[in-house]
């Protein structure tokens, strides 16, 4: 943890840059690109950058990580760390890439604030940037030699292609070694690599929506249109657009972790909306084959029947379970059995000791988290993954 010197000078100077992290980061990053090219081309999704996405994340993580270094520092924030570890190490993030980005970074630092970064200031913050930097190193290592290796690409034909609404495709995908095909935990992800029109190889990640034991990989892939100052999708319209069966992708091995814990007796929750489905099908489909007969409470919104995605296999891996309770909620044409709306969980039984897990927009989920803990979930049982830069932590 920081050393006490550190711990006073981080305590003292962090309101000021807290303050000016949104400048520091946009600076770290014009700065990186320039000097590294290569990592916007083929590393760092340019919808986020041009949209300013990533560099609220970035600044979310690292005011999070120093404000717990100082008021915790006997403990370190590894929900957080982990949640990035997973996300680095399905891009196949190397060590050696944290001594550029600490390069870039303390040069934006200096940049920004100028002769409030002392000696003492830059020493501090240092202790602060690779505290985090090793932790991250720490698990990514761990993850890597738990996957069979770091940043590793592997072919996957496209074998099937099922349209599930009018923006939503799901891809079944075959690898096209004869290589052993590993498990993975229902709600990861996969990192999809392509090669785009310009030349750029985009990295994006998307929620195994298939069963976790077959061999055969499942990702449902929603077409992002450009709305606002967000750009459209570049990876998910290359991919409605150009890639059918037959077709190869790369595929990273499976990360994440939104992932079921033991559940044996445990009463679950599982919301989402939207595109939020695909990890919560998966783990029913995970549920179902496990003969889990604890109480599971499915929770999902969008914003009409016509656009729930693999609505059929959410309703029927729900119909498999014993206990479970399925609660619909569609902005229009709701049909009989669900409602209008918006989620309101005044009248679903949630039982005591439930464990849930979310994922959707940031809204829905803060909604969501903020009804459960109202009806007594502790806040310690529920856990989310954001699709895209995690900004829980920088609008938090």
């Amino acid at each position: 943890m920081l050393s006490e010197p550190a711990a006073a000078t981080v305590r003292a100077t962090l309101p000021a840059v807290g303050a000016a992290i949104g400048e520091i980061t946009e600076r770290f990053y014009a700065d990186l690109f320039t000097a590294h090219p290569e990592l916007l081309r083929d590393l760092f999704n340019r919808g986020n950058q041009a949209a300013g996405t990533q560099r609220q994340a970035l600044a979310g993580s690292i005011a999070a990580f120093a404000t717990h270094l100082v008021e915790h520092p006997d403990a370190r924030p590894d929900a957080m760390l982990t949640r990035i570890a997973h996300k680095h190490a399905s891009l196949g993030i190397a060590p050696e890439q944290y001594e550029v980005v600490y390069e870039h970074l303390f040069g934006a630092i200096a940049a920004v604030l100028g002769e409030a970064v002392t000696a003492e200031v830059a020493a501090a913050w240092t202790q602060v940037y690779w505290l985090m930097a090793n932790a991250l190193i720490a698990i990514e290592r761990r993850l890597y030699e738990e996957r069979g290796g770091a940043g590793e690409w592997r072919r996957w034909k496209v074998v099937e292609r099922v349209p599930e609404t009018e923006d939503v495709v799901t891809l079944r995908l075959s690898p096209l070694d004869s290589g052993p095909v590993r498990d993975f935990r229902a709600g990861q992800y996969v990192s999809v690599r392509v090669e785009l029109p310009d030349g750029a190889r985009q990295i994006r990640q998307y929620s195994l929506s298939g069963a976790p034991d077959s061999a055969v990989r499942q990702i449902s892939v929603k077409r992002v249109a450009g709305e606002g100052t967000a750009p459209e999708g570049e990876v998910s319209n290359h991919l409605h657009a150009r890639v059918r069966e037959g077709d190869v992708l790369e595929l990273s091995e499976a990360y994440g972790d939104l992932v079921l814990d033991d559940t044996e007796g445990t009463p679950l929750l599982l919301a989402s909306a939207g595109i939020g489905v695909t990890p919560m099908v998966a783990m029913l489909s995970h549920l179902a084959t496990a003969g889990h007969r604890a109480p599971v409470t499915v929770v999902h919104a969008d914003r009409s029947p016509a656009t729930h995605a693999l609505r059929a296999d959410h309703e029927t891996y729900a119909a498999k379970l014993p206990e479970a309770s399925v609660h619909l909620w569609y902005e229009r044409e709701a049909p009989e059995g669900a409602a209008g709306g918006l989620v309101d969980l005044t009248d679903v039984t949630v039982p005591a000791g439930t464990r849930a897990y979310l994922c959707g927009p940031l809204p829905f989920m803060r909604a969501v988290r903020g009804q459960l803990i109202e009806k007594g979930v502790a806040a310690a049982d529920i856990h989310y993954e954001v699709f895209g830069p995690d900004l829980w932590l920088a609008t938090a």
